[in-house]
């Protein structure tokens, strides 16, 4: 558990006090939930089902080496079994590096970083549309994003926030909830980066009258 009660007070804090300053809504979401590539698993199984028959024979595994009568068969029977064999070879090759990307759990690490990244990327949009940030009354929603098991944040606002704020500006506010994550200390990361966020906000949304908070303050963990 990466957060006890004092911790998403604390946070929850920080948000209301960050949201005290601007009109700007801040909504905080984080991912525990490691993420499973099946692309990734189904194209290492049929790579590996694809060369490792191959580079064997190239070797000089013939399959006389486990069948005694292979050189005595007749060249149609040779040719048929030979096929057949081959076929059943690649299957059990195809299930065995399957099996053994699924249990190890490689397909993380076989992924490439940028696909990841889309990953996260494609889940935060989800979350941003789902949890109702592109339908406050001055589309002011801004979401704080950080995805534990890939340790990548992302920061997606809404149109009122994109149109005044450079997307460089949010750079400090990712470093603070990446930092946070690989130290260990994933509630100091986030305090900071609301407060980062805030001073953002402030800057280019100040409040405005008759503002309500329209997004739950709370830590949302996924």
């Amino acid at each position: 558990m990466l957060f006890n009660d004092a911790d998403r007070t604390r946070i929850a804090r920080a948000i209301a006090d960050a949201e005290s300053c601007t009109s700007g809504e801040i909504v905080v979401i984080i991912n525990t939930r490691p993420h499973r590539y099946a692309a990734t698993m189904l194209a290492a199984a049929a790579l590996a089902a694809f060369t490792l028959p191959f580079l064997a024979v190239m070797l000089g595994w013939t399959p006389s080496l486990l069948l005694p009568d292979w050189d005595i068969l007749d060249p149609a029977t040779r040719e048929r079994h030979g096929i057949e064999g081959f076929a059943t070879v690649q299957v059990a090759v195809f299930v065995a590096t399957l099996a053994l990307v699924v249990g190890l759990k490689l397909d993380g690490v076989l992924t490439p970083r940028g696909l990841r990244r889309d990953r996260v990327h494609h889940a935060a949009m989800v979350q941003f549309r789902a949890r109702g940030l592109s339908a406050t009354q001055g589309r002011t929603g801004v979401l704080l994003y950080l995805d534990e098991a890939e340790h990548v944040a992302e920061v997606i606002a809404d149109e009122a926030v994109f149109a005044r704020v450079a997307a460089d500006d949010w750079g400090e506010t990712i470093a603070a909830l990446v930092a946070g994550i690989k130290a260990g200390r994933a509630a100091d990361g986030l305090v900071e980066a609301i407060g980062r966020a805030g001073a953002v906000l402030a800057a280019h949304l100040p409040p405005v009258a008759g503002d309500v908070n329209e997004l739950p303050d709370a830590l949302i963990e996924l």
